[in-house]
């Protein structure tokens, strides 16, 4: 055997050829080229066809309803509220008694206020080449249809934080943490992953916030749902009323919530990420970085978002690209009665 063909010198070579290959891809040696003639380890491989996505939920639509109409054209929404007033009646009762003969009788005063609020322009634009989407068909994976999703993605995480929380660049708040929301507090007994709590302290924190509500709005309704950071209410689901309980604490309380004997339907309990205190590096709804908890009702009559749903423009051809954009506009929350809302922080 010459030095040239020689063992050594052979795996070097070898060596040196796998070291060209940039992309990680390695080869075979030459039994296994021989047994199956496959060269690259890419050609036994199975690749899943399917896209993974980025993980990403938003529960805006669960909670809260559109105000549909509004359009594109429409750069702000508004809406009213009347105040009535009356002179006094008959002295004692107040009430508005008239004899046969009267020749003075009172009226009825009313106050209109309107409030308005932005509806601030969103848009993305989607662009890709000729060669991407050559490409990307002969793979299997169109590119255009990717980038859609995430367009789509992005613009519901959009609606989740200006929904919930609102904007701070433009100075506008959201379902959780309202200006005009004045029903805030700390619950009477918090703390309810503490270990010190009972199921009878819990449904004693969430009937003295529905009553609470329920007062400030004249005894007129009553929140039919509450929403909580999603640590309290997994303890809620896991943990039993009892030892020989059968049911969940989250079961005992909407059994036995307020709203169940008022609304005449058990109340809607739902998890909600933006509640917690740490969001957004400790700049939760709560105070002070404090866990909360959110009692409404789930109205358009009550609260409601104002959006005008995507658009596109027609697809744009420039040099090898095609261009297109999608808009649309969001609005703030439009809380239309401030007292059937309230939270409870600390919990």
């Amino acid at each position: 055997m010459s030095a040239f063909n020689s063992p050594e010198l052979t795996a070097i070579a070898a060596a040196a050829r796998r070291l060209q290959f940039k992309d990680g891809l390695m080869t075979f040696d030459a039994r296994t080229i021989d047994s199956a003639g496959a060269f690259l380890i890419g050609e036994l491989e199975r690749l899943d066809p399917r896209l993974h996505e980025p993980l990403a939920a938003v529960t805006w639509s669960r909670d809260i309803d559109l105000r549909e109409d509004v359009s594109i054209a429409d750069e702000f929404s508004a809406f009213t509220n009347s105040s009535f007033g009356a002179a006094n009646g008959v002295s004692g009762s107040n009430k508005a008694w008239v004899g046969k003969d009267a020749n003075a009788i009172v009226g009825v005063s009313l106050d209109i206020g309107k409030t308005t609020t932005p509806l601030t322009l969103w848009a993305m634009q989607l662009g890709w080449t000729i060669p991407e989407l050559e490409s990307a068909q002969k793979l299997g994976r169109p590119v255009d249809q990717q980038k859609f999703a995430g367009m789509q993605l992005k613009h519901q995480m959009d609606i989740d934080e200006q929904v919930y929380i609102g904007d701070s660049a433009l100075g506008l708040t959201g379902m959780l943490n309202q200006t005009l929301m004045a029903n805030v507090a700390n619950a009477v007994t918090g703390a309810w992953t503490g270990g010190t709590t009972t199921p009878s302290l819990i449904l004693a924190d969430v009937n003295e916030l529905l009553n609470s509500v329920w007062a400030a709005s004249g005894y007129a309704v009553c929140p039919d749902s509450l929403l909580l950071p999603p640590l309290q209410y997994g303890y809620l689901v896991t943990t039993l009323v009892s030892t020989a309980g059968n049911i969940s604490v989250l079961e005992f309380l909407k059994q036995n919530s307020l709203s169940n004997s008022i609304n005449g339907r058990p109340l809607n309990i739902q998890p909600l990420k933006w509640l917690t205190g740490t969001t957004r590096g400790g700049q939760g709804p709560g105070a002070a970085g404090k866990d909360r908890m959110y009692a409404y009702t789930k109205d358009p009559m009550r609260i409601r978002f104002p959006m005008v749903p995507l658009q596109r423009t027609p697809l744009e051809y420039r040099d090898l690209r095609q261009l297109t954009t999608y808009f649309g506009r969001l609005g703030a929350v439009e809380l239309v009665y401030p007292e059937t809302t309230g939270a409870r922080d600390g919990i």
